[in-house]
């Protein structure tokens, strides 16, 4: 599952809380789930990355609503969210799980599975 979900545009009236995403993009709590599945996260580790991931879904909501942007400078802002939300993960997990939790975000960029705009979660330029 992808990071990059909540950098993504959701519909117009999605619900704020996340709970549920367009096109089966997971909410908040299913990414946490999964993290921790693949990750072993503690709970404080799950309460951290679940407070990086309601930011980072709140920030990417107000750059989607913000209708001042250009297509390319949204994509950007999106890129820059999911990059410090990615790095502020990395800062909560043990050298083990940085390396799983790597290797997962790089499986991720290569999956290309956004189509024609490339993966906007890959911390890769394009």
């Amino acid at each position: 599952m992808s990071l990059g979900a909540a950098a993504q545009n959701p519909p117009a009236g999605a619900p704020a809380g996340g709970q549920e995403m367009h096109h089966g993009m997971p909410s908040v709590d299913q990414r946490v789930q999964h993290l921790t599945k693949a990750l072993s996260l503690s709970a404080d580790q799950q309460t951290k990355v679940r407070s990086i991931l309601q930011d980072q879904q709140g920030q990417a909501e107000s750059v989607r609503q913000d209708t001042s942007l250009s297509q390319q400078d949204r994509h950007a802002k999106f890129q820059q969210i999911h990059e410090a939300s990615t790095q502020k993960i990395r800062e909560v997990l043990n050298d083990d799980q940085k390396a799983k939790f790597d290797q997962m975000s790089q499986h991720r960029g290569h999956m290309g599975k956004h189509g024609s705009q490339g993966d906007a979660g890959s911390s890769e330029k394009q």
